[in-house]
């Protein structure tokens, strides 16, 4: 009961936060943004309604898509949140009055605002009932990252309005765009441990992997390889560290050989002994 309490209180709070993304930022700007709010200002030029009124008429639509793919528990919490966020955005239109500003800070700080709250939601096993239903479809059935096709399905979305508004508000809506995917991927990664991992091509990977072992305090895993020009044999060295490490194994490497060829790359999370489990010593 507790966990379905914390869980109602979050989703409230991400509804919260996207309806005054939306009615503070996105809709008193006529910002062309993605997801619903963007295709109703894209819409209002052919059907006279208000964009709140049409916010709530493809909420429902879309809460309809996936109902039909998800469990019981997605849809209870998205039909809190699909609730939630058209009433929201009703009352800020009616008790708030919005602040004019440059278009480009309404893009910016709309999208962030709206991205927190929409990750906030996703993380709880929901959606808002609006555009990032087909993400998390995608995401269920084919783990393609929601932020990343949140940010395509919106995109689309603000391209179309270039033969009605023209070039300048959609390279604005664009910049909402990227701003709100940007914030859903930072939300669903919090908590996670950020970490390197580093591939160590060099003759001398076997003091390399020792010293690793020794002082990096890391595991390491060698992976065949074959050049693809000179068709030679090779032993990549991989090895997952945390980002304070990342100084020391790299005086390792320079120790034993300058000329390594050394890949880094960033990991938003990791699970396992040494990282999110304790390491058993003797």
């Amino acid at each position: 009961m507790n966990k379905m309490i914390k869980e109602l209180l979050i989703i409230s709070l991400g509804s919260f936060l996207i309806a005054v993304a939306v009615g503070m930022f996105i809709l008193p700007s006529s910002i062309l943004t993605g997801g619903v709010a963007g295709i109703s200002v894209l819409l209002l030029p052919f059907i006279k309604i208000p964009e709140s009124t049409m916010i709530f008429i493809l909420n429902v639509g879309l809460l309809a898509l996936g109902t039909v793919f998800m469990g019981k528990k997605f849809l209870f919490n998205t039909c809190v949140s699909s609730v939630l966020y058209p009433v929201m955005l009703k009352i800020l239109e009616r008790f708030v009055t919005p602040v004019s500003m440059n278009p480009i800070l309404a893009a910016i700080y709309g999208g962030i605002l709206g991205g927190i709250g929409i990750g906030l939601v996703v993380r709880q096993g929901a959606s808002t009932g609006g555009m990032d239903i087909p993400p998390i479809l995608l995401k269920k059935f084919f783990n393609i990252d929601v932020s990343k096709s949140l940010i395509f399905f919106d995109s689309m979305t603000v391209l179309a309005g270039l033969f009605i508004y023209g070039l300048e508000p959609v390279l604005i809506g664009l910049i909402s765009v990227y701003s709100t995917g940007m914030a859903i991927d930072k939300v669903l990664t919090f908590g996670g441990m950020d970490a390197k991992k580093v591939e160590i091509i060099s003759d001398e990977y076997q003091k390399i992997q020792e010293d690793i072992h020794k002082i990096v305090d890391r595991g390491t895993t060698l992976i065949e390889a074959e050049g693809g020009y000179t068709k030679d044999r090779r032993k990549v060295l991989m090895v997952i560290i945390n980002n304070s490490q990342y100084t020391k194994l790299m005086e390792v490497v320079d120790k034993y050989d300058k000329d390594a060829f050394v890949i880094v790359s960033d990991v938003g999370d990791v699970h396992g002994k040494g990282f999110t489990k304790e390491v058993a010593r003797l």
